[in-house]
């Protein structure tokens, strides 16, 4: 099969390798599509140390070798029996298991299910680990209502489109926030309220509080934790998913607890997660938005195009 690989050094290299193996258990899957995530650039560059060389990718759709049934993968494996945390050992594909860069791919039986019936090869490529992860930050740790109000940081990325799109199907009002007026307004086209650009706001916290209360915060950014907390309402909750602005923050104690707030950690989701995400699509008038669609042997591009910060939705590769 031909495959992408991270090779040492964080290079890449499309290039011939030998057919997966399937243990006791596996299924081979003849992938049609395969979407980026921003840890992928995390696996190349090396902040994931996995051995190399590496397949990446974690999102993949196609079609079971043993069956022909169509599948999209669950990007999880392992998360356990608990619903609170994933149990000691849970991985998600592309590092260090080979993922979906790739023309064949070995999984659990248990990590695939249907394909969406009305989404095309790249739409259920492109939905698993971002909208699992808005889902799951969404409803399972963020408690989101109906007729809340929920403030998603970013407006571009795959898991903020996902998250517009969820609240917005869940009857919540969403608002944003983004570098990019253009941005907004394109959230605001999937349903999004409004939002703040904050290149040109000198304090977005108090100018998102403006257009709420919110009710809920979503934090991919890592070090915008206290501003997310300076935005949601007394009582009001942030969940954080990524530190693509750091990793490291310092929080105000006092006004934290004296507003009795409450702080979440998320990573992707359960298998239960993502069965009531497959419900809810299945109910959706939306499909997944996306950026681009290249071939496989093109995957540097498409890594750039996301490193640059210039996509507005999830960028897709095309096998076969």
């Amino acid at each position: 099969m031909y495959a992408v690989l991270v090779r040492e050094g964080a290079q890449l290299s499309y290039e011939h390798v030998a057919d997966p193996v399937p243990q006791p258990g596996e299924v081979v899957v003849e992938l049609r599509a395969a979407a980026l995530n921003r840890r992928d650039l995390l696996v190349r560059s090396g902040v994931y140390p996995f051995p190399l060389p590496l397949v990446p990718g974690s999102d993949g759709a196609g079609v079971r070798r043993d069956t022909g049934e169509e599948v999209v993968i669950l990007p999880g494996i392992g998360w356990g029996d608990r619903e609170d945390a994933p149990a000691e050992g849970f991985e998600v594909i592309g590092g260090p298991r080979d993922g979906t860069y790739a023309e064949l791919i070995a999984l659990p039986e248990e990590n695939l299910y249907p394909k969406p019936a009305g989404f095309s090869w790249e739409e259920a490529a492109a939905f698993p680990l971002a909208a699992l992860t808005a889902y799951r930050a969404l409803f399972a740790r963020g408690g989101l209502q109906t007729g809340e109000t929920v403030l998603v940081l970013g407006a571009a990325s795959g898991v903020s489109t996902f998250a517009v799109q969820l609240a917005v199907q869940a009857g919540a009002r969403v608002l944003v926030t983004s570098s990019s007026d253009e941005k907004i307004e394109r959230a605001t086209e999937l349903g999004a309220d409004g939002g703040v650009n904050y290149a040109t706001t000198d304090d977005w916290p108090a100018a998102a509080k403006e257009l709420g209360p919110i009710d809920l915060g979503l934090d991919s950014v890592g070090s915008t934790w206290q501003q997310s907390l300076d935005s949601v309402r007394r009582g009001g909750r942030v969940v954080v998913f990524g530190g693509t602005g750091g990793t490291e923050v310092t929080l105000q104690v006092r006004p934290f607890y004296f507003a009795q707030q409450s702080l979440y950690g998320t990573q992707l989701g359960s298998p239960r997660d993502f069965e009531r995400l497959l419900r809810m699509v299945d109910a959706a008038d939306w499909r997944p938005v996306i950026d681009s669609v290249r071939p496989l042997a093109e995957a540097e591009a498409a890594l750039a195009r996301m490193q640059a910060g210039e996509h507005f939705g999830k960028l897709v590769l095309s096998i076969g």
